[in-house]
């Protein structure tokens, strides 16, 4: 028996290998022509280290130097030492170009077209070498436009173990795809595509999970039901939200009834923005996205739909005080083309890296204002400095977004004073706050007195006393930076 392992570089390309039975990951894919990292294939330098996103192994034999019992919980691996039990995905700390591979070239031929409404269109392809072609649930492929020099990007809307790939695709009257496919296309006719690449794809369910699909935005995540449904749903509620803009817009809604009729602790709900809508359920996917959905921040969300709906809903959760567990997204064009596929997993080095930037901005402007700042400008300096405390009680926020706000205010009220618009300039672009929206929540415990930190900064600067000033400051941004720690390893479920 040979088991299935997804390698998944740091540029999207995903190449699919064959482990046998006994068989470190290292020596299957270099048996295969894949150059993963590797060195001394002893579980001693820790070069082969990647992490296992999907599936069981024996991590093998390894000293703590190259990968510690902490890494190891997490799912960090040892490519030359782990062996795999069952089918795994592993993402590999390098580009493909680096493991000399490339994106994999597939053809076929037309075997259906479906005008599935006025406003979208489904087809299949039936690959000639079906067998060859392995993907993950939600990634995408490079579609070569027949008769043009063109290539569009979408995401497989068929289960990794469909005999024929399929596709869902927005019918716009510019699209060089949706005009083929409209106007020219006949069953039969030869097509080809690369890939599969992207990182959005169906990790290990391991927690309540949410889905939020904007118009064919919905075509993944019927390639991840299907998947789900293959190999069993698991114990944990699975939610989908689809938002369309018209009622023609709402398409595929009989397979995603059939799912639920088969998939015990699959729901959906489904969402049309046009007021004039005739469906029952009115709005965008953040007005029915509920806090019975978002358990307090404990769920996996993957999000696929136009750039605006994307940046809304992280808007909302930021509003919400509400990071979720896992955030994957995909954003894409109405021309068929991925703009962005990110994960939102803020790190603590760089979350102190921004905090340190804002604090060595702050500090310069202190230098430049303390001391001269008027009679007036000091009330209004503790004026906001208690705003940020009518959103605290005790160590814990009340109002987190409203926080963010007042915080944001106080902190960039001293760099305002200085006058220097490039000064100013480069602390609003500061990633701070963003940064506070995707991993505070009313549940992360604060670190330090924030309100008395406030409150002493203002004394200090109407005092006059810098030295004073620069303590204060660097033992508020200690406090900040802790607090920021908390609320990132709260996210993580450690």
């Amino acid at each position: 028996m040979t088991f299935q392992i997804a390698l998944n570089f740091e540029d999207g390309v995903t190449r699919f290998i064959e482990c046998r039975p006994n068989e470190v990951v290292a020596d299957a894919s270099y048996r295969q022509r894949i150059n993963i990292p590797l060195d001394c294939r002893d579980g001693a330098c820790g070069t082969c280290k990647s992490f296992c996103e999907s599936g069981s192994y024996d991590g093998g034999d390894y000293i703590d130097e190259a990968l510690s019992d902490d890494e190891a919980e997490q799912g960090f691996v040892l490519t030359c030492q782990m062996v795999p039990e069952t089918d795994c995905i592993i993402r590999i700390p390098a580009t493909s170009d680096v493991a000399k591979t490339s994106i994999s070239t597939y053809e076929g031929e037309v075997a259906s077209i479906d005008r599935v409404s006025d406003t979208a269109i489904g087809f299949s392809v039936k690959v000639d070498n079906r067998a060859s072609l392995g993907f993950l649930p939600g990634q995408y492929v490079n579609l070569q436009v027949p008769g043009t020099d063109q290539a569009r990007s979408f995401s497989f809307s068929s289960g990794p173990g469909a005999d024929e790939v399929a596709f869902l695709v927005r019918n716009t009257s510019h699209g060089v795809l949706t005009t083929y496919l409209r106007d020219r296309a006949r069953v039969g006719d030869r097509i080809s595509f690369n890939g599969p690449l992207g990182s959005f794809y169906l990790r290990r369910i391991e927690r309540p999970t949410i889905f939020l699909a904007g118009g064919t935005g919905l075509a993944p995540f019927l390639s991840m039901l299907h998947k789900i449904e293959a190999d069993g749903s698991g114990e944990y509620p699975l939610h989908l939200i689809f938002g369309v803009t018209n009622d023609a817009d709402l398409v595929k809604v009989d397979e995603l009834e059939a799912y639920a009729s088969r998939l015990a602790n699959f729901t959906f709900t489904c969402t049309v923005a046009a007021p004039e809508s005739t469906y029952p359920n009115k709005g965008f996917v953040t007005h029915h996205l509920t806090p019975d959905h978002l358990y307090d921040g404990g769920v996996d969300m993957y999000l696929c739909g136009p750039p605006p709906m994307v940046d809304a809903v992280r808007k909302h959760l930021a509003d919400q005080g509400i990071q979720p567990a896992n955030f994957y997204y995909e954003k894409f064009s109405g021309s068929g083309v991925v703009s962005e596929i990110g994960e939102v997993h803020i790190k603590v080095p760089e979350s102190n890296e921004a905090f340190d930037a804002r604090m060595a901005m702050e500090l310069g402007a202190a230098h430049m204002v303390c001391g001269k700042l008027s009679a007036e400008q000091i009330v209004e300096y503790r004026r906001l400095a208690e705003a940020t405390a009518t959103h605290i009680s005790g160590n814990r926020f009340t109002d987190s977004a409203g926080f963010r706000e007042a915080n944001a205010a106080f902190h960039l009220f001293p760099v305002e004073a200085t006058g220097n618009p490039t000064l100013i300039d480069a602390h609003r672009r500061l990633m701070v706050t963003e940064y506070m929206g995707e991993v505070l929540t009313l549940s992360t415990g604060l670190i330090g007195d924030i309100t008395q930190d406030h409150r002493d900064i203002v004394e200090a600067f109407e005092k006059g006393d810098f030295d004073r000033l620069r303590a204060v400051m660097v033992e508020h941004n200690e406090h900040a930076k802790l607090t920021m720690k908390a609320g990132i390893e709260a996210g993580r479920g450690g």
